[in-house]
């Protein structure tokens, strides 16, 4: 099967995940069935979907969200848990680019991006367990300067003193990979437990009135002055629509496809490292580094080591995850080499051609956002909050948000995974070659 909604993963079913087996998840919620109305009705019930329920319910609007699986069941409540800084390009690129105002408006919304999580952890899900700190690893001299200069930029720039550049021997104390050279780290930035977080937003927006379906597969949007939205069992009419799927969404709008793929990552949760927890990392803190093909890592609150990368742009997840992983994983710290490891799991994510995401209108009533490109912890719940207020007639930030760069991937739907495979695979060498 090629839809990313089924090819990996049982109908309904969260994956095997350490996130799954240490979260608090409720009964499945009942499907649509039959016809409904709302003001609003939300595609996807992830981070964007349910930060834009909840703000909407909140200002006593009737929402109603579909979901074809269940709340926090895709990317949402399988990635990372890094809470970063900025977005996938540095602030340098997008100065060079879009001029020094915008590039500064945008900033301080990933500022807000970051805020607006930690204080929705802190109200609806504080065993999500917010923990301040990112590190970026370079694997040279030359890499490790970039990333100083980055952090003496927005110190200068911005006036923010939360990141600060490292040479290799203070940053090999924090991190214990032989193979980086240097790096940052940023104070300001963080790392949560992202499948308590969505299920907490679920049952915040509950709460406030919003309606969430689940196992409600969306198969086709008829536009019009009153939108609607049909699954197989159900229609929803509404005068506003949000498309809030991201990289499980299927090519329901072709303006959105085109300009967004999904990507497969994958995780290794280790076992219990006890001790040796500190022979890989002395803080509590989340680390990614400068690979192309990134790997992504941190500690878990029961101190094992979440380890992540090898992305893939086939539809489909290996048969077994564990070796690949494993071994880019003993690779970058050979201490653990044999170490037990107790669940792998992937999941799907959106990227777009530039790495920024794309907040886009669709049509006059129907807004998207997607593409979030490895920073959707953040940017995504905050993208949601952006859409839920162009829907309420305050667009200006949303606009603000839309002009980042999103081109269409070349060659369309049709080309864009094969294109893209070609290049990835070599951008893949050029990692394992090292230039």
């Amino acid at each position: 099967m090629s839809n990313a909604l089924y090819r990996n993963d049982r109908p309904g079913e969260f994956p095997k995940s350490w996130y799954a087996a240490t979260a608090d998840i409720p009964a499945q919620r009942p499907a649509l069935k039959g016809q409904h109305t709302a003001d609003v009705c939300i595609v996807g019930a992830g981070f964007t979907g349910l930060i834009a329920a909840l703000d909407l319910a909140e200002a006593g609007m009737k929402v109603i969200v579909l979901d074809a699986h269940r709340a926090g069941w895709g990317a949402s409540g399988r990635n990372g848990g890094q809470v970063g800084s900025g977005f996938n390009k540095d602030q340098r690129w997008l100065s060079a680019r879009l001029g020094k105002g915008p590039a500064k408006a945008l900033w301080d919304m990933t500022e807000e991006a970051k805020d607006l999580l930690k204080a929705k952890v802190e109200k609806h899900a504080p065993e999500a367990r917010f923990r301040s700190g990112v590190a970026h690893g370079a694997y040279d001299a030359v890499e490790a300067r970039e990333l100083r200069d980055e952090a003496e930029f927005l110190r200068r720039t911005y006036n923010y003193d939360d990141v600060e550049g490292l040479t290799r021997d203070p940053f090999q104390a924090i991190v214990k990979s032989p193979h980086y050279q240097g790096g940052l780290i940023d104070r300001g930035a963080g790392h949560i437990h992202p499948l308590r977080y969505a299920l907490g937003l679920a049952k915040a927006a509950e709460h406030a009135g919003a309606e969430i379906y689940e196992r409600s597969e969306v198969h086709h949007i008829e536009d019009g002055a009153t939108v609607t939205v049909a699954t197989g069992q159900g229609r929803v009419q509404a005068p506003f629509v949000i498309l809030a799927g991201n990289g499980y969404l299927p090519n329901l709008k072709r303006k959105v496809a085109a300009r967004t793929m999904p990507i497969n990552s994958f995780i290794a949760a280790t076992e219990p490292l006890g001790d040796r927890a500190k022979d890989v990392l002395t803080q509590d803190i989340a680390v990614a580094d400068s690979k192309f093909v990134v790997n992504y890592f941190r500690l878990s609150e029961d101190n094992r080591l979440l380890f992540g990368g090898r992305e893939n742009y086939g539809v489909g997840f290996p048969q077994n995850i564990e070796p690949a992983l494993r071994k880019r994983m003993e690779h970058m710290f050979p201490q653990l080499e044999g170490i037990g490891i107790d669940y792998t799991w992937g999941g799907t994510l959106g990227i777009t051609p530039s790495r920024l995401p794309l907040v886009t209108r669709v049509a006059p009533n129907i807004v998207s956002a997607g593409g979030f490109s490895g920073h959707g912890v953040a940017h995504s719940g905050f993208a949601g909050r952006l859409m839920a207020e162009a829907v309420r007639g305050q667009a200006e930030r949303f606009d603000v948000f839309s002009s980042l760069p999103t081109p269409a991937f070349p060659g369309g739907t049709m080309l864009r995974a094969p294109l893209l495979a070609a290049a990835m695979s070599w951008y893949s060498l050029r990692d394992r070659l090292g230039i």
